[in-house]
């Protein structure tokens, strides 16, 4: 989730159907046959207070650059609208939304035994022995506590960030460059902000589970039926951006974000341990927890398993990319709100900004679509 500059990689990102882009490569993830999500539109009354003033729906969505917004109450689409030029079929760059979902493959193999969250980094990926992964565990990367020697700058084109992201840009290397990582500071002791994590994890993943990042999430895709193809960018040896390259339709970022309630589809099936769900979602340390990150990232969220808690208790979080790609979760109410944007990178402050209106507006929303008196909160509910 960190604030991009004018110039740097992440700033010349095409948002809307990247795959239409000639200089980055991609593999498809295919949609399904799926039944398409419900729908029964209806007004939604709220109002947005964040910088100073109240403003409405409308002004909000401008304010904040919105390119589509998706409204969902228990798995019925009740509020959709889209920029001009966007629709239902747009495939929206997700940014670092990228690591929530591969947080979900990384809980399926933790709910399947492929993988355990004391296993060492080493043992999966012998080939990180000697570098700052040497020593950390599955957790440690999971949680972005693994200590590593990194900085997650873009503003400096030669830092090990931009490098990496140039490695899809330009058909390099990504897993040769994580052994130049080394060590920093004793895991599971401080948060640092950190797509090297991210890609590691994925790594230990695919070794645990035999399935690259591509394969495992066309398994997912259609466990959830996800109605649309994807596309997820890879290096020049194939690789995927795990951590930041996936797009999809606004309506499958919403099955993905479901999935958080508590690890089933919205048939009942499941597919994450309910374990897995109540600890994905909640802060993993004291320093963690909303209010408690680094302020240059956000003041209004925790972290958990590569989710984004936004209170304590884990009862709604957010998935969170760079400019403004988000997609939060009440799990008490099943209620899901998609927001993707593209604002501008000009001003890290005015970065700062979007984002915090953007997340009082994704309470705003969630708030909207409580359930009327009477009905039941469903978080804890048993599934099958």
């Amino acid at each position: 989730m960190p604030a991009s500059i004018v110039g740097s990689r992440l700033s010349g990102l095409r948002f809307s159907d990247p795959q239409d882009d000639p200089g980055w490569s991609h593999v498809v993830v295919p949609g399904t046959s799926g039944a398409a999500l419900a729908a029964a539109a209806r007004p939604i009354e709220t109002e947005i207070t964040g910088a100073g003033r109240t403003r409405g729906l409308d002004e909000w969505v401008e304010e904040t650059w919105t390119t589509s917004l998706l409204v969902l109450d228990r798995g019925t689409v009740v509020h959709e609208w889209y920029a001009d030029g966007l629709g239902p079929r747009t495939r929206f760059l997700g940014a670092s939304m990228t690591k929530s979902a591969l947080a979900h493959l990384v809980g399926r193999a933790v709910t399947d035994g492929d993988l355990a969250l004391d296993d060492l980094i080493r043992v999966h990926v012998p080939e990180l022995a000697g570098t700052g992964y040497d020593g950390t565990r599955v957790v440690d990367v999971l949680t972005m506590t693994s200590g590593v020697d990194w900085a997650e700058d873009h503003r400096d084109p030669g830092s090990l960030a931009s490098r990496l992201l140039g490695c899809f840009a330009d058909g390099g290397d990504s897993r040769a460059l994580l052994d130049h990582v080394g060590p920093g500071t004793v895991a599971g002791t401080r948060y640092a902000y950190c797509t090297a994590d991210s890609q590691v994890l994925d790594w230990v993943r695919e070794r645990a589970t035999g399935r690259t990042f591509s394969d495992d999430l066309t398994r997912l895709w259609a466990d959830l039926g996800c109605a649309d193809d994807a596309c997820v960018g890879i290096d020049g040896r194939g690789v995927a951006l795990a951590g930041g390259a996936l797009a999809a339709t606004a309506r499958d970022w919403a099955r993905l974000a479901m999935l958080a309630v508590d690890g089933t589809t919205p048939e009942g099936r499941r597919l994450l341990a309910g374990s897995w769900a109540d600890e994905a979602a909640r802060p993993a340390y004291p320093f963690t927890a909303p209010g408690r990150l680094p302020s240059t990232l956000t003041t209004h969220a925790g972290f958990g398993y590569h989710w984004w808690p936004l209170d304590a208790e884990g009862h709604r979080l957010v998935a969170d990319g760079s400019r403004g790609q988000l997609a939060a979760v009440d799990r008490r109410t099943r209620a899901v709100v998609v927001k993707t944007s593209r604002w501008p990178y000009d001003d890290p402050w005015v970065d700062r900004q979007y984002r915090d209106l953007s997340y009082l507006g994704l309470h705003a929303l969630l708030d909207a679509v409580e359930p009327r008196d009477g009905e039941p909160h469903t978080e804890g509910e048993a599934r099958p």
